[in-house]
């Protein structure tokens, strides 16, 4: 088998067989105009992509996934901005409310603050008198009735 493998070479074809090398002409090319049929998707950057693509090893579909991809990525990085923006405006806009409720609590404690310590001009004016010393009631030596019998009145 590997005898046989051997004897069939490219270069053991007959020189009969072979095709015969026309010998070169010694003279000058000729130039001439190759035409673009497709001469209109030049001009613009479409036509240029969709002619690389054609050209190139490239797939059409590999283009197609790397715009939506770069679409995609985009539109997502904006929302997130405007989202981002969007909070940071409510943040401000209830730290600005905080601020509002904290300066009316001032507000409000200090009027109590103020009613309070005119509590007792008020009270003098209106006739009353502050009792000048505490009163207690000492029920150590307190005895239950006896009419009553264990209930309480």
């Amino acid at each position: 088998m590997a005898a046989t493998a051997r004897s069939i070479r490219s270069g053991s074809v007959p020189a009969s067989q072979r095709p015969q090398a026309k010998p070169q002409a010694t003279s000058r090319p000729q130039l001439r105009l190759i035409s673009n049929p497709h001469g209109a998707d030049k001009n613009n950057v479409f036509g240029k992509v969709l002619e690389w693509t054609r050209t190139r090893t490239a797939p059409m579909v590999h283009v197609v996934i790397a715009v939506v991809f770069l679409v995609a990525t985009l539109l997502g990085a904006l929302m997130l901005r405007t989202q981002m923006v969007q909070n940071s405006f409510e943040a401000a806009e209830v730290k600005q409310h905080i601020n509002v409720l904290t300066q009316d609590i001032e507000d409000d404690q200090a009027k109590l603050d103020q009613l309070v310590a005119s509590l007792p001009d008020k009270a003098s004016e209106m006739g009353m008198v502050s009792k000048g010393g505490t009163a207690t009631i000492d029920l150590q030596g307190y005895q239950q009735p006896k009419d009553s019998e264990g209930g309480t009145q």
